[in-house]
């Protein structure tokens, strides 16, 4: 029987061993801090600079201040701290959002060899890590979300291309929350999840959710590949047009492809 998505059994050693280093794989990384995970870096997954700073929160310059008076220390977070540029608990719940979201590609089934560095610290610095176990169970519950919203994962990195029907006038598309249109208003055929995700300033997993759930309403395009296996529908009932209908009709196409 292979292992759960998003385990590692090297990770899972060193986290016995209780050591102290960086985690490398061919999407990313994770530093170590006595066994327990104190960050992760990937390159699908904005950086916590781009959840404080695109998200608002901090400006470009109050960042680059704290880089450059404590990084070399890695003690960045903890500057952030002491000169009340954030609060403690404001800055944990952006670095767990980082964190987790960056994990969640560095320990993707197709990551690619493993390897470690010993002693290696993250430049931010520690404020705690968080149990390896912990970081594999979460990894493995967004991944069954994602497969229960739409089981097509090359979605995740394929350039998200807007369908016909939302295309249409936006008083004919079904409701959307409005950081899903955001998604949906970014997707050019040419930007990718994690793209989006850096220009919303949004960790990438949830935009991640909302593609899928866009692919399901039929609003992004699947595209052909993966995983998912289904069920074609006839011709005619793929491609419905404009009816009063359609909306329902759409719905049942979905029903019909998970089957």
């Amino acid at each position: 029987m292979s292992a759960p998505a998003g385990h590692s059994p090297m990770l899972s050693r060193l986290a016995e061993e209780r050591a102290t280093g960086v985690l490398l794989r061919d999407t990313g990384a994770l530093y170590l801090e006595d066994g327990a995970v104190a960050h992760a870096e990937s390159p699908a997954a904005p950086g916590i600079e781009v959840l404080l700073t695109a998200g608002g929160r901090l400006s470009p310059e109050a960042w680059q201040e704290a880089v450059e008076a404590a990084g070399a220390e890695c003690a960045t977070g903890r500057w952030l701290i002491e000169h009340r540029r954030l609060a403690a608990g404001e800055l944990e719940i952006s670095r767990l959002g980082a964190l987790y979201d960056a994990a969640y590609f560095v320990l993707s089934p197709a990551a690619g060899p493993t390897r470690f560095r010993h002693g290696v610290r993250h430049w931010f610095g520690s404020l705690g890590g968080v149990p390896v176990a912990a970081v594999e169970r979460e990894i493995l519950r967004r991944r069954l979300l994602l497969e229960s919203l739409w089981p097509h994962p090359p979605l995740d990195a394929a350039p998200v291309t807007p369908a016909r029907a939302a295309l249409r006038p936006a008083a004919r598309l079904p409701y959307l929350p409005r950081r899903r249109a955001a998604v949906l208003r970014l997707a050019d055929g040419a930007r990718t999840p994690p793209a989006i995700a850096a220009l919303l300033g949004r960790p990438a997993f949830h935009v991640l959710v909302d593609v899928r759930r866009l692919a399901a309403l039929g609003l992004v395009e699947t595209p052909d590949g993966g995983t998912r296996t289904s069920a074609r529908a006839p011709a005619w009932f793929q491609n419905i047009g404009d009816d009063p209908d359609v909306a329902l009709l759409r719905r049942l196409r979905v029903a019909l492809e998970r089957l």
